[in-house]
Order: C-alpha cells, then structure tokens, then sequence
C-alpha cells in the first residue's frame, strides 16, 4: 500500500503534446477523470480520454521551495523577467524594480490587513500552502498577448485577473495606461507611483487588482477552496469589501469596509426597478454575474448584501463563511440546496430583504 501522502505521476496527452504533471491527486471522478495539484500549487483537470499512464512513488507530497517555484515560473515567461520576492509573493516582472516592489508592498498590506481583519472576526485562516505569484507585464499590449490563450477577447476590457487554476495573478504597469495618459518613465518611486495611481481617472484600475489580489488571498487562505461551487454572490462580495485602496499609508489598510461608493450607487440605481425576487436571484445561482447585461447590478448587490450581513450579522455571516470552505472542488450544488443553505443560517429571505434595504437606505 502506497503511502496517502504519496507523490502521483500522471502522464497525458493534450492536442500533440504528450505531458506529465507530478503532485497530488485530489479527485478521481466515477468516468476516471482526475483533478491533479502540481508541487507549484497548478491545478490541472484531466479527462480519462487523455490520460497515458499514471505512478506513484514513495517520495511524500511537498510544494516546491520559492526558488524552484520562482524558477519554474520564469521559465514560462518571456526573456527579460525577473523576480521580486516578499514574505508571501513572487512577483515576477519586466517593469521596472521599483513598480515591482511597489506590487509587493501592496500586495503584502492587503494581505495582512485581511488575514487579521478575519482573525478577529473569529474565522480561522491558515497560511498559503504554496507562494502567491503575481505576474506584471511592463505594458498593455505584452499583457494581451499573454492573457488572450487564457481569456480570450475579455482580456481587452480587464486591467489584471486571478486565474483558479493556476493560482496566479496576472496584470501590467498600471502607470503606463493609456487612458492616464501616462507614457514616459519606469523608474518611479513609490511616493511617485502612489500619487499616479492616486488620480481618480486611475481608481477603478487600482481597485481591479485589488479586487483580485483579494481572490488569491481568499482562495489561498481558506475561505474559499479553489474549483469548489462557492456562490459568486459571496466570492465576489467579499473581494469588492477589500477593493477600496489604500495607498496613502506605508502600512495597514484603512480602506477595509469603508463604503465602496460607485458600487452604492450602482446599486441604487439598480433599487429603481430592482425585482422582488433579486434577492433570491442572487443567491440560488450564478446567472447574474454570467450575464453582460446584469453583471455589474449583481457585483454592486453582492458589495451591499456583504457589508450588510458583516455589520448587523457579523455571527451568522462567518458560520456561513466556515459552511463554504468546506466545499468540496467540482461538487457542484443545484439553486434549491444554495437556497436552503443560506435559509438555514440566515433565516426567511423577506424579512431579511427588507431588513437589508432599510440598513443601505441609510
């Protein structure tokens, strides 16, 4: 019998190219299909049509260390990158150092004011298994030709993501957006970076990584378990609670659930001719958030229903918290058990719309 914590060597086909990812399997489905963690913290799904083989061997699970895992990365990147490293990031990079370490420093604020944020609130939060990699192109254009195998079209209207599978964040040099009119100068320093970005016509950009460098932490940290049918409502909640930046200060960040004001007023614009039942909507799936013409009404409720429960539920909001992380990777729950489950912490929906409506009017 081999070992649980055993390491898997999983070989596959995928188009022409014959591969082999080494790590830990975490799914086996009934058909054969695996869900595999590579030492890097990658995820990878493989159906059984392109399996090839599959070994195990004796040596125990372990993630690489930074420097392989920093390795491993630049050797998917273009020449010219380089790697700034932090207490909990890589940040790889071909911008100058300076915008590397700015990353970093934010990056690394954010990281512990939401950590201790949820520490006090009484949720247990663990260290990242793996490095949080964040990945910063120097210009736009490099950025697209990067992302576009990724996101395809929608990496034209995105400043920056996280991507679930393979755990990384990936963005460019916010000071050389086109639409700042910024276009001269990489060796900034950090007082210069801060007053760039502080501009209001640079805000959303600024709040978009943000907002995404709340996912990785979110996804890493043990709210969320990647893959895993956490209600967008919620994951997306929460990373709009943290998107109001802070760069005024060397340290914390005051912005934590301070009223994230366009998200507000999106929403009561939406409270015009908000349905009913937008509420449950919300809740017993994801449909809004899928669609072009809703999206952005559902983030702006999502950002509303979230600071609300937080402040006049805190308790039941993070026993709620503590049934998501559970959630198994690609169990996917049908829209009467998302219903159910909210019912059972949060009780009658009327009664707590209405209570919610009244708290935002205010």
């Amino acid at each position: 019998m081999r070992p649980a914590a055993a390491l898997d060597h999983v070989d596959f086909r995928r188009g022409e190219k014959a591969q082999r990812v080494s790590g830990r399997v975490l799914i086996e489905a009934q058909d054969g299909g695996l869900l595999v963690q590579s030492r890097d913290g990658v995820l990878w799904t493989i159906p059984p049509g392109e399996q090839i083989g599959r070994s195990s061997d004796a040596v125990p699970f372990a993630p690489f260390d930074r420097d392989e895992a920093a390795k491993r990365v630049l050797a998917e990147l273009p020449d010219g990158f380089r790697v700034h490293q932090t207490a909990n990031y890589l940040i790889f990079y071909d911008t100058s150092p300076g915008y590397a370490q700015w990353c970093g420093s934010l990056f690394e604020r954010l990281y512990m004011a939401f950590t201790n944020f949820w520490r006090r609130k009484g949720f247990e939060i663990h260290q990242p298994e793996f490095p949080l990699a964040a990945i910063v192109f120097a210009d736009r254009n490099a950025y697209l030709r990067h992302s576009r195998p990724e996101l395809g079209d929608a990496a034209e209207a995105i400043v920056g993501y996280y991507a679930m599978l393979t755990n990384r964040m990936t963005m460019y040099d916010l000071t050389g957006v086109e639409a700042l009119g910024l276009t001269e100068g990489r060796g900034r320093s950090a007082a210069q970076i801060n007053l760039i970005l502080s501009q209001p016509n640079s805000q959303y950009a600024v709040a978009t990584i943000v907002h995404e460098a709340t996912h990785q932490i979110a996804f890493n940290c043990g709210l969320h378990t990647r893959l895993s049918d956490c209600p967008l409502w919620f994951s997306e909640g929460v990373a709009v609670y943290f998107e109001t930046p802070d760069l005024s200060s060397a340290r914390g960040w005051r912005g934590i659930g301070a009223v994230n004001h366009p998200r507000l007023e999106r929403f009561r614009r939406y409270l015009a001719a908000r349905p009913a039942d937008s509420l449950e909507t919300l809740i017993r799936d994801d449909a809004r958030f899928r669609d072009p013409a809703r999206a952005l009404d559902a983030y702006a409720e999502a950002w509303a229903l979230t600071y609300f429960l937080i402040r006049q539920h805190p308790k039941k909001y993070i026993a709620y918290m503590s049934m998501l992380s559970q959630k198994k990777p690609l169990l996917q729950d049908g829209p009467n058990r998302r219903i159910d489950e909210f019912r059972t912490i949060f009780g009658d929906l009327r009664q707590l719309d209405a209570e919610f409506l009244r708290y935002i009017s205010r």
